[in-house]
């Protein structure tokens, strides 16, 4: 029996306001044509084209060599963005501060295959709106730690401001 007078310890994950929540943004991202398997196909087709690309394959390849894992990863974190299933854990603030030389034309580059990925899997502009305006705040935001890492100076706080935004 719990002591009514110890407060409860509540998990984020098993919540019921957090669960309710996590439903609601799943029914939301369906409605859009968002789920686990478009997620996938996204995933798979992105990195296809960071593969094959001659500014961003060489840093993936320098960091990647067994994709099967990445891809996995890569499909929790969106999972994780997307449809808020809370299965992914990892940093990658701190994956990307690691690669030297990345600079605001890498992640102009990356917005710009995203986006193109995007369009060619043929969603809804509501998907495409949804999902490439979570990856262009990630990519600001990525872009912006690096920047402040670099520096020192938080008036870098504003570096992915120039970024792309999807059309």
């Amino acid at each position: 029996m719990t002591d009514p007078q110890q407060p409860r310890r509540m998990t984020k994950q098993g919540h019921p306001h957090a669960l309710a929540a996590r439903q609601r943004k799943r029914a939301d991202a369906a409605a859009i044509g968002v789920d686990e398997d478009y997620i996938d196909s996204f995933v798979e087709a992105f990195y296809a084209r960071i593969r094959d690309d001659a500014l961003l394959g060489p840093i993936f390849a320098e960091r990647i060599a067994d994709w099967g894992p990445h891809l996995a990863r890569m499909k929790a974190f969106w999972r994780s963005v997307l449809l808020n299933s809370g299965e992914y854990s990892g940093n990658p603030m701190r994956m990307h501060h690691g690669i030297p030389g990345l600079e605001e034309a890498h992640f102009v580059h990356w917005l710009e295959l995203f986006y193109a990925t995007l369009h060619e899997l043929g969603k809804t502009a509501e998907a495409r709106g949804e999902v490439g305006g979570r990856a262009r705040m990630i990519a600001d935001s990525l872009l912006t730690g690096i920047a402040m890492q670099r520096t020192g100076d938080l008036s870098a706080a504003r570096a992915g401001q120039n970024l792309p935004r999807i059309a």
